[in-house]
């Protein structure tokens, strides 16, 4: 019988329970920070707000209201990285960007997946699978970025891409499901 919190199978990419009294404290508390955050005026105020929310936020580095993600602290930013408006964040797992990122508006990046069994998604149950963004890359407005994915350095993912699988390095992806369409030189 494992001795682990819910909290520590989801960071270990192990079934856990989405229903959990602490995962539920741990997101309330989110959702009263993106309330503010998505509510302040002021680009400072954000600023200290996403101080607070996220594992980390680089230097010259910006996330556009509004923005939602799932428990914050499991997203780390690089520096000199963008997040247009209405991006959304499941960050059940780790979501790593890195620097230079360039990342559209509704783009959303989703950590989280469910058993295909019915019974055992009714009762909560779910894992989750870390996302890596590498330095440099570009990711369209409306893409997807599913669970456990990694895209390469200088990387670009079309508008509206559903990105299911690895991105390697300089390469351009676009579709549903993404397929690398061309090589970037550098």
């Amino acid at each position: 019988m494992s001795t682990k919190t819910n909290h520590q199978k989801m960071l270990a990419g192990e079934l856990y329970n989405f229903f959990d009294p602490e995962l539920d404290a741990q997101r309330q508390r989110v959702k009263e920070l993106l309330r503010l955050f998505n509510d302040a005026p002021d680009v400072g105020d954000r600023r200290g707000i996403l101080e607070r929310l996220l594992g980390q936020i680089g230097s010259n580095s910006l996330i556009e209201p509004p923005f939602h993600c799932t428990y914050g602290r499991n997203t780390s930013i690089g520096d000199h990285s963008y997040l247009n408006f209405s991006c959304i964040v499941l960050d059940n797992n780790r979501v790593d960007i890195g620097d230079h990122v360039m990342i559209g508006p509704m783009v959303q990046l989703y950590t989280a997946a469910h058993p295909l069994e019915a019974a055992t998604r009714n009762d909560g149950w779910e894992v989750a699978k870390p996302i890596t963004i590498e330095d440099n890359v570009w990711i369209g407005g409306g893409a997807i970025v599913l669970p456990g994915v990694r895209i390469g350095r200088n990387a670009v993912v079309g508008a509206g891409a559903v990105v299911c699988h690895n991105v390697p390095p300089d390469t351009v992806v676009a579709g549903n499901p993404a397929r690398t369409i061309r090589e970037i030189e550098q």
